[in-house]
């Protein structure tokens, strides 16, 4: 299997073929998420969610980005200041529609997440512009539940403590 067929589950490492990514997913999702498109700005899931809990990547799981970190962009896609974990994401060269960019993908999933920009606000100066197809968000209340209860940390107001 290639580097770009299938994928690997977070963080149990087994491996997913590109048929069972196909029938999980939409159309819309494996579009944007294996053919590396991109949704249209303001009609997609999560442009506008502003409920606290993390997006993780729609095939791996991984925990991608937290809405801590999260920012209204203007642009129509979510928009992050930064990553939870950077080593699970990769930054790719992409020079696609004539355009020089930071292609971002998910490092166990390898799905298309969107791109990096360093127009964003401080203190990053960066912008993730995220597809949601890509993502699922997994509201605070159900992190423990669904596995991601290590992560309860980042939502902690206690000084001292990183939020």
């Amino acid at each position: 299997m290639s580097q770009r067929e299938g994928a690997r589950l977070w963080p149990s490492g087994e491996r997913v073929s590109e048929m069972e990514i196909k029938q999980r997913l939409s159309k819309m999702q494996y579009h944007v998420a294996r053919k590396e498109g991109t949704e249209r700005p303001f009609q997609n899931q999560y442009w506008d969610n502003h409920k606290p809990g993390i997006y993780v990547d729609i095939v791996s799981g991984e925990p991608l980005f937290s809405s801590k970190d999260k920012f209204d962009s203007g642009t129509g896609w979510p928009s992050f200041l930064k990553s939870i974990d950077k080593t699970l994401l990769v930054e790719k060269k992409d020079t696609s529609h004539g355009m020089l960019r930071t292609e971002i993908r998910s490092s166990y999933g390898n799905c298309h997440l969107g791109h990096l920009f360093l127009d964003g606000p401080e203190p990053t100066g960066q912008r993730y512009c995220m597809n949601s197809a890509s993502l699922e968000f997994i509201p605070l209340e159900d992190m423990q539940r669904r596995g991601y209860g290590e992560l309860l940390a980042l939502f902690s107001d206690k000084p001292g403590e990183d939020s």
